[in-house]
């Protein structure tokens, strides 16, 4: 175990997310006996965090989340300023609009899924906010991935290349790299069926004003819509990208 851990914060995040993964509501004991936490050092934990309204009990003594997550939710969105430029943004272009576009960040070697535009058309993925899928496979995830170098990425991941979703995944870093190289020589990845098969991903990268990618936009539509659409969608999602850099103090230099 590390020296800088704190097991009371490690059993704090265990017990929330089990409340967040659990289909229902969960007992004190309940909570407990999965965990195969003390049943005191489980109650005083839920009780600090009842009394911040992190989580709430029912009439059953069933733990739910609680409001004070907005709270945190609501500051962090304040603190990405990225999330609000999309949202403002992306309404000047109709050709986007006609899409589902996501907006992620990477965290160590995931996505997540911070904001999305909805297609009128569902396409049967959802890309709910905190929802996390592999970096690798997701074309914002590349996308921001090719900012970064081999070393670095090999680095992420331990030098273990993450186990394909399915058959159309890219499945070693030697096969990820000749993507990286396509990525840098157009600014344009692309998820060809490896999160959901039938379902294609055209992305792009968004940097700070320290040129770092902070975030990716990914535009999804269905496999047979993808030779149509990719080059016009394309252009418009670079441009979208470039207008939001410039909105967060990025200069480009050529």
């Amino acid at each position: 175990m590390s020296t800088t851990a704190v097991p009371a914060l490690d059993k704090t995040f265990q017990i929330l997310d089990l409340i967040t993964d659990s289909p229902q509501p969960l007992t004190a004991a309940h909570i407990a006996k999965q965990l195969e936490l003390p049943r005191s050092s489980t109650h005083n934990i839920l009780q600090s965090l009842l009394n911040k309204h992190v989580i709430y009990k029912d009439i059953d003594s069933r733990f739910h989340l609680g409001s004070y997550l907005m709270y945190w939710a609501g500051k962090y969105e304040q603190q990405q300023g990225v999330i609000q430029l999309f949202k403002d943004l992306i309404v000047q272009y109709p050709v986007l609009l006609q899409h589902t576009v996501t907006l992620s960040k990477l965290d160590l070697g995931e996505v997540v899924f911070l904001a999305c535009h909805e297609s009128p058309a569902p396409l049967g993925f959802t890309f709910r906010a905190g929802v996390r899928v592999p970096a690798v496979f997701s074309a914002t995830g590349k996308a921001m991935l090719s900012t970064m170098s081999m070393s670095a990425i090999k680095s992420l991941y331990e030098d273990i290349f993450p186990e394909p979703l399915n058959q159309n995944c890219v499945s070693d870093f030697e096969s990820f790299d000749t993507e990286m190289t396509k990525i840098h020589s157009s600014r344009i990845s692309l998820d060809d069926g490896q999160l959901r098969d039938g379902m294609y991903c055209l992305g792009t990268y968004i940097r700070n004003a320290s040129g770092i990618a902070i975030a990716g936009m990914a535009v999804s539509f269905l496999q047979g819509e993808y030779e149509s659409k990719r080059e016009e969608v394309s252009a418009v999602l670079i441009e979208l990208a470039e207008q939001i850099e410039q909105r967060l103090g990025f200069v480009a230099t050529y």
